[in-house]
């Protein structure tokens, strides 16, 4: 490769012209950005009461009309910006004054009660990382995909609130209570039914997130939140919970939610989301150069901690370990990263995550294998693949099923 040669002036020259910037306020009361010809010679905005991104830097999610989607490969670490996280409406996004909300706890217990939001920040707090997803995470069909299209139904937050458990302890659950529904406040009164084991191993009714309010997409002022769930059972803007000794078998769960497998049977109640991972970096649209690449990357399973997660440069043929960035939590995203010196020829980049109950990411032809080709489209979480061109051109690879 012919070495180029840069002077020392222009590359002063260039540096001065990038960030000689400076803001101006424009009719509407917004500030944009404005070229100067020194920044040090003029004075920038003072301090505002909220924080803004650079004009430079526009993550954006891709929307639909009933979801939107993370732009992973535009993201650094593991937490999500609380904007950007993924949403997914079954009823729009209703508006509820905080200081009129309340969550009525009752069916077999002791002693039904209504907790008001003061009520729910009055108990002992907790703020867990962890992530959430969709079940209907997957998208495939053409090569120009980015990892926001492919599964960006998945973002991590810092999340708050009280755990279940401690609300059950004060009003007192019967002994043969097995399940609870959990309804939601918006227009389709969103409802599922859920084990009470999980309500006391790691349920929480989350009201915080990465550090302030939940946003109203994610269920202010208050959600269920359910560490490793499929994210509809996450009930957002949580109004009641009822306990039973049987499943309440609503529309949401009998409808939708459910996934076909070989022989014409049907399972039902899948919660937990398997362990997962996909390359974010070198992924559509990047064009790659020769050299040395860092693979990047994200892994998380619903089951426990990451353990490995295996990179292969040769389409499959041979699988190396990535290095997991700390900490490496439970029912987290784990960021990877693998250094890689591509020689310009054509190949396949690809990662696969096991988590600690040993669990390894199947192919999507595994899948196949096991549930037959009538799957549906809840709980995919084949390896995926990206095909490196020799003209550097990284795209998706699509593979069909059915």
């Amino acid at each position: 490769m012919e070495e180029k040669k840069i002077k020392r002036r222009t590359l002063l020259a260039g540096a001065a012209a990038a960030a000689s910037l400076a803001f101006m306020k424009i009719a509407s009361g917004q500030l944009v950005p404005v070229q100067t010809a020194d920044p040090t010679k003029t004075l920038g905005p003072p301090p505002g009461e909220i924080g803004t991104r650079s004009p430079f830097e526009k993550p954006l999610k891709i929307t639909s009309d009933t979801s939107s989607r993370t732009p992973l490969q535009d993201l650094f670490g593991t937490i999500t910006p609380s904007d950007l996280h993924f949403e997914r409406h079954h009823g729009g996004v209703p508006a509820i004054d905080p200081h009129r909300y309340e969550l009525l706890i009752h069916g077999m217990v002791d002693k039904p009660m209504i907790f008001t939001l003061a009520d729910l920040k009055r108990f002992p707090s907790v703020s867990r990382i962890a992530f959430l997803e969709c079940s209907g995470n997957f998208r495939s069909g053409k090569e120009k995909m980015t990892p926001q299209e492919i599964c960006g139904l998945t973002s991590q937050s810092e999340w708050t609130g009280v755990m279940l458990s401690t609300l059950f302890r004060e009003v007192g659950i019967h002994p043969k209570a097995t399940w609870f529904l959990a309804e939601g406040s918006d227009a389709a009164v969103m409802t599922r039914s859920i084990p009470v084991k999980k309500g006391w191993d790691d349920a929480m009714i989350a009201y915080g997130q990465n550090g302030e309010a939940l946003r109203p997409q994610q269920g202010y002022p208050a959600r269920l939140f359910l560490p490793g769930w499929e994210g509809n059972t996450n009930v957002k803007w949580l109004r009641r919970i009822e306990l039973s000794d049987q499943p309440f078998m609503t529309r949401e769960e009998t409808s939708k939610y459910t996934e076909e497998i070989k022989d014409g049977k049907i399972r039902q109640f899948s919660f937990d989301m398997d362990a997962r991972s996909i390359i974010t970096f070198p992924a559509y649209p990047v064009q790659l150069e020769k050299g040395w690449v860092e693979i990047r990357g994200i892994a998380w399973s619903g089951r426990g901690k990451i353990t490995t997660v295996e990179i292969s440069t040769d389409a499959g043929k041979n699988w190396y370990p990535a290095k997991l960035q700390e900490p490496v939590l439970d029912k987290a995203h784990v960021a990877f990263r693998y250094l890689w010196q591509w020689d310009g020829s054509e190949t396949a980049i690809m990662s696969r995550a096991v988590d600690e109950t040993g669990y390894s990411q199947p192919t999507l032809k595994q899948l196949v294998t096991a549930r037959g080709n009538d799957m549906g489209g809840y709980h995919l979480n084949p390896v995926t693949a990206w095909i490196i061109k020799r003209d550097g051109q990284v795209l998706f690879k699509p593979e069909k099923w059915k």
